[in-house]
């Protein structure tokens, strides 16, 4: 006779009652709820995390002299809330009128033009003066040259025969990599105690920034957001592609140009206040793509500012009380940036 089989039952009998298809829906449920949740009910819950996040930063361990300690911890974080604002919306117009979900506005050679104006400034006149030097005149001298060198940038390449913005771009790139070279080469002939003062400034600082400073700063964040806010319907429009935009009576030139140029003023301020945060932008304007596919700019924009509100004054929260200041904040976004966009790359040429 043949052997017979023993049955053993099933180590959840809940299981054996439901098909091998449904056993584990919850992943791909939970990443559809996420994707097809309308844009009020995303915007909710990331106002109230972000709310949270800063309740807690101002709030938590706050013991001792509290006169001296919460004003501090404002400052910190109006700066941070700041930075949000002007790093997110900038690097989100700059997509849309690239039409590319890649690039950001530190293509353009921002970041290394900032760079290259420190170390010229320190290289001529010493570190130490640089770092001596009053904050204000040293903000508006680095938020004017920035400007003017996308403002030309620009002006040059749209109101030439070409007109194209892929060669803006590359020529954004070209101009990057020369002021990097540039950049480099001086710092090889400064003296090492001269380039240890330097290299402090080329890292995003949330932690001495002038109060008046980042008064003004607000100020022009926030006059540029509020054309933004009123031109977004537009910005959808030029999302759809320059053919379409042109076909619906949109000045496509001109929209750009303006768009462009909001982008360099926020992207000036935001360097010049707390130093280059190159892959931050990339990272929340990705994230608010994946949270609120196919919504409008009128969503998008509150969106991106709540992602990177809550990100970076979440992360510096982390470094505070977990690891107690161990590494920079913007030595964290730099390495998660730099992960997502070799992640990105990699998924467009796989496709």
């Amino acid at each position: 006779m043949p052997e017979s089989t023993t049955l053993r039952p099933p180590e959840n009998p809940a299981d054996a009652q439901r098909p091998a298809a449904v056993q584990r829906p919850v992943p791909r449920k939970l990443k559809a709820a996420i994707r097809n949740a309308p844009p009020r009910m995303v915007a909710g819950i990331l106002l109230a995390v972000a709310a949270a996040v800063v309740c807690f930063f101002l709030f938590f361990d706050l013991k001792g002299n509290v006169g001296y300690i919460l004003p501090r911890r404002a400052i910190k974080l109006a700066a941070m809330l700041l930075v949000a604002v002007a790093v997110g919306v900038s690097t989100l117009l700059f997509q849309t009128v690239t039409a590319n979900r890649i690039l950001t506005p530190s293509i353009m050679g921002f970041d290394s033009l900032y760079i290259l104006v420190q170390t010229v400034l320190a290289f001529t006149l010493g570190a130490a003066a640089v770092v001596a030097a009053p904050p204000t005149l040293q903000f508006g001298v680095e938020v004017l040259l920035m400007v003017a060198f996308s403002a030309l940038l620009y002006r040059w390449m749209f109101t030439g025969a070409t007109r194209s913005l892929h060669l803006l771009l590359l020529v954004g790139v070209v101009l990057g990599s020369l002021f990097r070279g540039l950049s480099s080469l001086l710092q090889r002939l400064m003296e090492p105690s001269e380039f240890i003062i330097l290299q402090d400034l080329f890292f995003a600082s949330f932690n001495n920034v002038d109060p008046a400073l980042l008064g003004f700063s607000a100020v022009i964040v926030a006059a540029v957001c509020a054309v933004v806010w009123r031109a977004r319907h537009t910005l959808d429009v030029l999302a759809l592609g320059r053919d379409v935009a042109i076909n619906v009576g949109v000045d496509h030139r001109k929209v750009v140009m303006r768009v462009l140029l909001g982008c360099s003023l926020l992207v000036a301020v935001s360097t010049a206040l707390v130093g280059p945060v190159t892959f931050f932008g990339l990272l929340v304007v990705s994230l608010g793509y994946q949270l609120c596919r196919g919504f409008s700019h009128a969503w998008l924009l509150p969106i991106v500012v709540l992602i990177g509100a809550a990100a970076l004054v979440g992360g510096q929260l982390l470094l505070e009380q977990v690891f107690g200041f161990s590494t920079a904040l913007s030595v964290v976004i730099e390495f998660a940036g730099g992960i997502l966009f070799l992640y990105l790359l990699l998924k467009g040429s796989l496709k």
